[in-house]
């Protein structure tokens, strides 16, 4: 079935629906990595999103109940150059087409993903939609357009009951923003036992369980909304409570120490940026997922990390403070490896 993007600056790209078919609405973004789809579809953090893939087949060793990120696909839609038909891999459970219909998310194939990736280097990340529909008035998709927020994402990704995953060594409290599952198995791995935490979770709430680290995951959206977290963060601060976080985690963190963030104009989405550890002094390859930044270090802070892309900040210590945290996901499996090691420090600060 034919099927059109419809970017807000007025582009449009013609294509074939897959999945489910339905009209979405989202913030299109590109994620540069070869492989880890089922990761991406499935990472919180894009919650909100219409996700475009640069690789051009996608789909070709299927999905299993294994590699998910969260219980369920978080994207608005997926954007592919081609789908693989009749994925081959020994794990596969389940193939793309099937695996979308099945939880609702629409998809188009067969569009110039290339171009659509340059459209969006060039201008920054926009909204858009995906649609059936043949002709749609310019009133209506300005109305749909406008009526998209994604303000509200962390509160709907986040857990909505506190619960413990058992273990015998550190107690680690973590705040879930959109958490991916992977980060949880990071820790335990480590042995470390863990108390969950729902976004609104107050300072007292999480004290009272006695944890020797609090732990700020990643999750979707623009920090700065996040007010009320914030403040609950600053008392963790204030009473020089043991910190570590990831991606909104590190920008929350941030924020709370005083300093600022900006929005990037497309992100860095993808499992193949080269990340300096300047206490290390080495470079590694990372995987990220962020539309936003630290843009204003706080006050006694210094730069652990540094993107060797555009040299924004991937990574911040405080001098006096207890507080440590990264903007990359060390976590991350759709490629590389190398920055496991940032657990262990996590579980260093003291």
């Amino acid at each position: 079935m034919k099927a059109k993007l419809i970017l807000e600056n007025g582009r449009v790209f013609e294509g074939e629906a897959f999945g489910y078919l339905q009209e979405t609405v989202g913030e299109v973004v590109f994620n540069t990595g070869m492989t880890g789809y089922q990761e991406v579809l499935t990472d919180p953090s894009y919650y909100g999103q219409i996700v475009t893939m640069t690789y051009p087949l996608i789909g070709n060793y299927g999905l299993n109940v294994e590699d998910t990120e969260s219980s369920s696909p978080k994207v608005r839609g997926f954007i592919v150059r081609e789908a693989c038909k009749d994925p081959n891999n020994f794990r596969c459970e389940m193939g793309l087409n099937d695996y979308l219909k099945n939880n609702k998310i629409v998809a188009i194939e067969k569009i110039d993903t290339r171009a659509l990736t340059k459209v969006l280097r060039d201008s920054g990340t926009m909204k858009g939609i995906i649609t059936l529909e043949e002709n749609l008035s310019e009133d209506y998709i300005k109305e749909k357009l406008d009526a998209f927020s994604n303000k509200d994402a962390v509160s709907i990704v986040s857990t909505d009951k506190v619960y413990e995953i058992p273990g015998k060594g550190t107690h680690v409290a973590i705040m879930d923003f959109g958490i991916k599952t992977n980060i949880l198995r990071s820790f335990k791995r480590r042995g470390c036992r863990m108390t969950v935490f729902p976004q609104d979770a107050t300072y007292e709430e999480v004290m009272r369980v006695k944890p020797d680290l609090v732990f700020l995951s990643n999750g979707p959206g623009d920090p700065e909304d996040l007010t009320e977290i914030v403040k609950n963060v600053k008392k963790f601060i204030e009473a020089k409570q043991p910190i570590v976080g990831i991606c909104l985690g590190h920008q929350l963190l941030a924020i709370a120490l005083g300093g600022k963030t900006s929005r990037l104009k497309f992100g860095h989405r993808g499992c193949n940026h080269p990340v300096k550890d300047l206490e290390e002094n080495r470079v590694y390859i990372t995987t990220h997922n962020h539309g936003y930044y630290v843009s204003e270090m706080p006050a006694d802070t210094k730069i652990t990390h540094i993107s060797m892309n555009d040299g924004t900040v991937e990574g911040m210590r405080h001098e006096v403070l207890p507080i440590y945290c990264v903007q990359f996901h060390p976590e991350a499996c759709p490629g590389p490896k190398d920055v496991d090691y940032i657990f262990d420090k996590f579980l260093e600060v003291k």
